[in-house]
């Protein structure tokens, strides 16, 4: 298997992932503090949406390198 073929399975699966989940968050650390013994630290949860056409585009570019990236001229 080439690496063109291994980089349209990898967007048809993210482009699936993405029209599956919607939507993935994470927590990101934003401010520390050290008073002494008192250690103190902000989290921030963050979360992205994942538009619908990026997902379903993937999955098109995903398929469309499938069909037409391997052949040779």
């Amino acid at each position: 298997m080439n690496a063109l073929r291994l980089a349209a399975i990898a967007l048809i699966v993210a482009g699936a992932l993405g029209l599956g989940y919607g939507s993935f968050s994470y927590t990101k650390e934003s401010h520390d503090a050290k008073i002494g013994p008192i250690e103190l630290s902000v989290k921030d949860k963050q979360t992205v949406n994942i538009p619908v056409w990026a997902g379903i585009g993937a999955i098109v570019a995903g398929g469309l390198i499938l069909l037409y990236g391997s052949k040779k001229s």
